[in-house]
């Protein structure tokens, strides 16, 4: 019998008994060993506030739809299963007509916080960790690749500046790519607990946005020029604004963050105006249209899992937590409420505590 996480309510999560699944000839079954907590979207799920309970997203036209007028129902509610976007496994078992993959082999990927998952042989082929390296690495392909989409979306060239709002797990590896990608990084965030960690990963710059002035500290951080590039990893129309106005004039600004309600805090009649201000997602669905034919999001899920293993990208200071998925309520309470504290929460399955 397996287990999976629900979320029953709002800030409500229980543990739920189901049935394991049988693999075809063509499948294999994995033993989860980890399951990493997305701080972002997920979070907007356990609070309820997700635009998805309270619309409804026409996916044909791309639209959210208010409710009435013929709509009648949001495209979500509770209880909410099956998500949890970072695991990594054991492979236990295997079909008859499986080739290349064996019992022992250790897996990343997308199966949502439950204890086994089955999945075809050609998922999991290239979702291997090579032999000894640390299985909690495979907790950050996802979220690895979110940030390594931003770097990609923000075109940063050797010798440019760029300020990261935001430190979480997601703006912290945000952080360390613009590095190995050739910039100074100036990294903004209001816990000084986590500008030490980007500060101890190579950012050139911390400051502390409790601080005040951030646009302005930056323009004399980088001789009145502004940087060439701002990345808003918070969710934060407050720090978008403040992205905004620490760019040079006619810059980019990529914008990240899971953005909910409306947009207070954010005056575009100001710096974003006057400055000729390109403001730009980056969102994890998929890649810029010119980076297509090249990338894709196993790509840059294989990218960041080999430059973790090969410790280019240092993963595993970012976990602050591992708990047993029994008590997962209080891991998602922890991260709900003390963020400062708290970077990668990470539930751990009886396998990996072993």
């Amino acid at each position: 019998m397996g287990r999976f996480v629900r979320f029953a309510s709002p800030r409500n999560v229980i543990v739920v008994a189901e049935e394991d699944q049988e693999p075809t000839p063509s499948q294999v079954r994995i033993a989860t060993l980890f399951s990493g907590i997305s701080a972002g979207t997920e979070l907007s799920y356990y609070r309820g506030t997700n635009p998805h309970f309270g619309k409804s997203w026409d996916l044909d036209q791309r639209v959210f739809r208010p409710l009435g007028e013929g709509v009648g129902a949001a495209s979500l509610s509770y209880p909410v299963d099956g998500k949890g976007q970072q695991e990594v496994g054991v492979v236990v078992e295997v079909g008859a007509e499986v080739d290349g993959v064996v019992p022992g082999d250790v897996v990343w990927g997308k199966w949502g916080h439950r204890s086994s998952a089955v999945k075809s042989a050609d998922y999991v082929r290239p979702r291997r960790l090579p032999a000894g390296a640390n299985p909690v690495l495979g907790v950050f392909s996802q979220i690895g690749a979110t940030a390594l989409n931003i770097v990609l979306d923000a075109d940063i060239h050797v010798g440019e500046t760029v300020a990261v709002f935001g430190l979480g797990v997601l703006g912290q590896i945000t952080a360390q790519l613009a590095r190995l990608n050739g910039a100074d990084v100036i990294a903004v965030d209001p816990h000084d607990s986590r500008l030490k960690i980007a500060e101890a990963q190579g950012a050139a710059h911390t400051l502390n946005a409790n601080s005040g002035l951030i646009g302005e500290r930056i323009h004399e951080l980088t001789g009145g020029r502004g940087v060439d590039v701002a990345l808003e990893v918070t969710g934060s129309y407050r720090a978008l604004h403040e992205a905004v106005r620490s760019a040079s004039y006619s810059a980019r600004v990529v914008a990240s963050g899971f953005f909910q309600g409306e947009g207070a805090g954010l005056a575009l009649g100001e710096e974003f105006h006057h400055n000729r201000i390109e403001i730009k997602c980056s969102q994890a669905s998929g890649v810029s249209p010119q980076l297509s034919y090249r990338w894709n999001d196993e790509r840059l899920q294989r990218t960041v899992m080999d430059l973790a293993v090969s410790e280019r990208l240092r993963l595993e200071p970012l976990v602050t937590d591992v708990v047993p998925v029994e008590r997962a309520a209080e891991a998602f309470d922890r991260l709900d409420r003390s963020r400062e504290r708290v970077l990668q929460s990470v539930l751990r399955f009886e396998e990996g505590g072993k």
